[in-house]
């Protein structure tokens, strides 16, 4: 089955880059501090071989950014900066395109409400929690919008209320997942991705920051986009990673996704330039590359 190249992670290519990202807008600091290296980050995805670049917009809100001292038309530029950035970096590549990363309200609050859907906003709030950005995005000349790392199925609902009311913008939607079956909140991934079924320009739903033991059962359950992270855990305690992921098992795993029906196809957390490597290498080995100019 052809498949289209995702990027892997931002940010933990970003701190590999030599960038400190304890702060509660994580890669969206550098959007102020050090947009170059965002570029440069996105440029050595597409050298490694990836067909998308995830834009560092993830984090990034506007009442986050006024929080930090900003005005809401400072916030707003930096949003869109995200997109220009990769956009920047993909025409130098010569090839690819531009995913506008719409986190979830989790990562705006900061404190792991993201992989759980724990939230203070029901359905309602959360559309208009997510509508500016989410409008910022989609006018910023993206290919498309990421909604990625959704949690629950409330928060799923309102992203799919947006995007019905924007019918001619494309976009992937992936949900993180606790197991094969469930999204973080307890909730089927299937009743999850049914959302999503009356809505053409959705090209592909599935996961994200899910543990890679979890993808075949998640494809098995319809999932067509998998970006998992590592599958390393982290040891609160010593503050640190356990385990080491090896970017080649990575990549045999990708081809195995691939093979059950992925055909977006890349990395989250803790996942670098070299597991794209492999993930390309693996996928070239057994599969011809989808065009990336057009996703359907």
């Amino acid at each position: 089955m052809s498949s289209i190249v995702l990027d892997g992670g931002l940010a933990t290519h970003l701190e590999a880059l030599g960038c400190d990202l304890s702060d509660e807008l994580w890669s969206a600091k550098l959007l102020v501090e050090d947009p170059a290296v965002i570029r440069r980050a996105h440029l050595d995805y597409f050298a490694a071989g990836a067909d998308v670049a995830t834009t560092a917009s993830y984090q990034a809100s506007v009442p986050g950014f006024v929080r930090r001292g900003l005005t809401p038309r400072e916030a707003r530029e930096l949003i869109r900066s995200s997109v220009t950035l990769a956009l920047q970096a993909r025409d130098e590549a010569g090839h690819g395109m531009v995913a506008a990363s719409v986190g979830p309200y989790g990562a705006y609050l900061a404190n792991g409400a993201e992989y759980t859907g724990d939230y203070d906003l029901d359905e309602d709030g959360l559309v208009d929690w997510h509508r500016e950005r989410f409008e910022i995005l989609a006018g910023s000349g993206a290919d498309l919008l990421a909604c990625e790392t959704i949690p629950s199925l409330a928060e799923g609902r309102a992203l799919a209320a947006l995007l019905r009311e924007a019918p001619d913008v494309r976009a992937w939607v992936s949900f993180s997942c606790r197991d094969g079956e469930h999204v973080n909140d307890g909730t089927s991934f299937e009743k999850c991705a049914a959302l999503f079924d009356d809505l053409p320009q959705v090209v592909a739903v599935g996961v994200n920051c899910t543990a890679p033991r979890h993808v075949p059962s998640l494809i098995g359950r319809g999932a067509t986009l998998a970006y998992p992270n590592s599958g390393e855990t982290w040891d609160a305690a010593g503050r640190r990673w356990l385990g080491l992921a090896d970017p080649v098992e990575y990549g045999k795993a990708a081809a195995e996704w691939n093979a059950l029906g992925a055909r977006y196809i890349g990395g989250c957390c803790r996942t670098t330039p070299e597991h794209i490597r492999q993930i390309r290498a693996h996928l070239d080995a057994t599969t011809p590359p989808a065009s990336a100019a057009t996703p359907a």
